[in-house]
């Protein structure tokens, strides 16, 4: 295309500047091609064009006879558009190289913060999927974590309200406290009510932020060391998925609960907050998903649901081939527009005696 442009302007130039009843109508044109050179075409490109340019500026007006002086000025016209052509090359790769390290770094950061979890965490196999809503913005507010313990495999998935330095900033208490509490808090709800402190000083400690403003929505997953038990404490946010023999079935909270760092909201007669526990079949998969994935819209608005895609209504036999229709079914949705970020978690119970 840069080069269709390029070619464009200086035929047009040329044909204006032989055929055209007033003279130099066609030298803007001339002028024009060196200048759509430097500013799309890389340098050693640019400087060709700025050669050709001013060769045919110059053959031009000796094909029309004209003086020395016209001639002259002529090529001092395009020379010095194509001087500040490159000059213009030069800053714009000069800003590329500078953006491109930029983001170099956020991905580094986004990788400390948010490292990829392992493939095989006690009886689960693990897969995990992060899409940035923008390939300039690899640094978002989703969030998730996957930790083998001695009281059976915990994951979190969450979404922090925000974007930028501010999100990641906040990933980052909750990712720590995570991977700090799953250790030793004895229960899921212990859990739940530490990261909930954790979240809450933090918030304290950043200013004097309403509780509204700053939040975190998250899904605290347990799997029983023998497999068998699920356990789920869902913090606001969107209910994960069971998918087993072909069927997928959401798991909606029996008492919905607030964000982390708004409280603990309803707790039980223990003084905790309520867990829903569930059945693991062997070969069945738990898929975790951010608000990116069940707010997607099509073109006409209407949101995405998993339990409506087709592509997930089969049997799966790994969680990264469960991902990966998720990843391309929501794309298919949205016509390939990212609207928010996307976070997938997902951890299938191996059979026994098979390999994750």
């Amino acid at each position: 295309m840069p080069w269709t442009l390029v070619a464009l302007a200086l035929v047009t130039g040329v044909l204006l500047d032989l055929f055209a009843p007033e003279p130099y109508m066609g030298l803007p044109l001339l002028a024009a091609g060196p200048l759509i050179a430097g500013a799309m075409l890389p340098f050693r490109s640019a400087v060709a064009v700025m050669a050709a340019t001013c060769v045919l500026s110059v053959g031009l007006d000796i094909e029309r006879e004209r003086p020395v002086t016209p001639l002259l000025v002529d090529l001092a016209v395009v020379g010095l558009i194509g001087v500040l052509a490159l000059a213009i090359n030069g800053l714009i790769a000069r800003q590329g190289r500078d953006l491109a390290l930029a983001r170099d770094l956020a991905e580094a950061v986004q990788l400390a913060v948010l490292p990829a979890p392992p493939k095989r965490a006690g009886p689960l196999a693990v897969a995990a999927g992060y899409i940035a809503a923008q390939a300039e913005a690899r640094i978002g507010g989703d969030l998730y974590a996957v930790q083998e313990t001695p009281f059976g495999v915990r994951m979190i998935i969450g979404d922090v309200r925000g974007k930028g330095i501010q999100a990641v900033a906040a990933v980052s208490v909750a990712i720590g406290a995570f991977r700090q509490e799953a250790e030793y808090a004895p229960t899921l709800a212990t859990l739940v009510r530490r990261l909930d402190e954790a979240m809450a000083r933090a918030a304290a400690r950043s200013g004097p932020v309403p509780s509204r403003e700053g939040f975190t929505t998250a899904l605290l997953a347990e799997v029983s060391v023998d497999g068998e038990a699920l356990r789920l404490a869902n913090r606001g946010h969107p209910p994960p998925y069971l998918v087993h023999d072909g069927r997928l079935v959401r798991l909606d909270p029996t008492d919905p609960q607030l964000p982390l760092g708004m409280g603990l909201g309803n707790l039980d007669p223990m003084g905790h907050a309520p867990v829903d526990v569930v059945r693991l079949p062997p070969g069945a998969s738990l898929l975790l998903v951010t608000d990116g994935v069940t707010e997607a819209r099509d073109k006409r608005g209407i949101f995405y649901d998993p339990l409506r895609s087709r592509r997930l209504g089969r049997r799966f036999t790994s969680p990264d081939a469960l991902v990966d229709a998720l990843t391309k079914d929501v794309g298919r949705w949205t016509g390939g527009e990212g609207q928010d970020d996307m976070a997938i978690l997902a951890v299938t119970r191996c059979r026994p005696g098979r390999a994750a």
